[in-house]
């Protein structure tokens, strides 16, 4: 289980599909999460601890399936494959994660929902005013404003229906409905790098073109 804690170590907030021959297997506590959520089996695999070690598992045919039934309840996923022939391994298949899922960042058509954009918003607040950025990644449409007062926030938040919000770790969260929120490190939103983050992005000198060089905290919300 060395290999598989190792891993799972680089993505402690998302469900480790760990790839184990025809199947993605999860364990411990994603394995508890993933049975309750999709109504699998949970059994158990080899001890740790005197303890028996949690395990669930979803077969590769019919990921998808899956992973569109968690990206609406709000869940990350990390999809681990394995990269070596397990006939020619003397040790452990090498394995890496290839993708991640988020409720906030899909693209691929089986795990949109038809009925509203998929969007990825992010949002910093600074006393009564507020930053809000939010992107629909499938359709390559990026928005920024800045505003002040909750009423306007909470507002905003309930007309976008983020499928993922982010907000910097240590705030309180903010009003409105998210079906995912996640917390971020404080420097995501840094003003310094957010700026020269989205200029590089976008091969400009400025935000100045977009209308946005004068909002500085929903620059910090897009850093994110």
């Amino acid at each position: 289980m060395q290999q598989y804690l190792r891993i799972k170590s680089r993505h402690p907030d998302m469900l480790l599909f760990y790839r184990m021959g025809d199947f993605y297997e999860l364990f411990y506590d994603d394995a508890r999460r993933a049975a309750a959520l999709l109504d699998i089996t949970l059994t158990t695999r080899g001890h740790s601890a005197g303890q028996p070690i949690p395990m669930a598992g979803v077969p590769v045919h019919s990921v998808e399936t899956y992973l569109a039934r968690l990206v609406r309840k709000g869940e990350s996923v990390a999809i681990c494959e394995q990269l070596g022939d397990p006939s020619q391994s003397k040790g452990p298949v090498e394995r890496e994660v290839v993708r991640i899922v988020t409720p906030g960042t899909v693209t691929d058509a089986a795990l949109l929902d038809e009925r509203h954009d998929t969007l990825v918003a992010a949002v910093v607040r600074d006393a009564e005013r507020f930053g809000l950025a939010w992107l629909d990644l499938a359709a390559g449409r990026f928005t920024v404003l800045e505003s002040s007062g909750l009423s306007a926030l909470a507002a905003e938040i309930e007309r976008l229906k983020p499928a993922e919000l982010l907000i910097p770790e240590g705030t309180s969260e903010p009003p409105g409905r998210a079906r995912a929120l996640r917390a971020r490190p404080p420097w995501h939103f840094e003003l310094a790098s957010a700026s020269r983050l989205l200029t590089d992005q976008l091969g400009t000198l400025d935000l100045k073109g977009f209308g946005a060089d004068d909002l500085p905290l929903a620059i910090c919300a897009a850093g994110a």
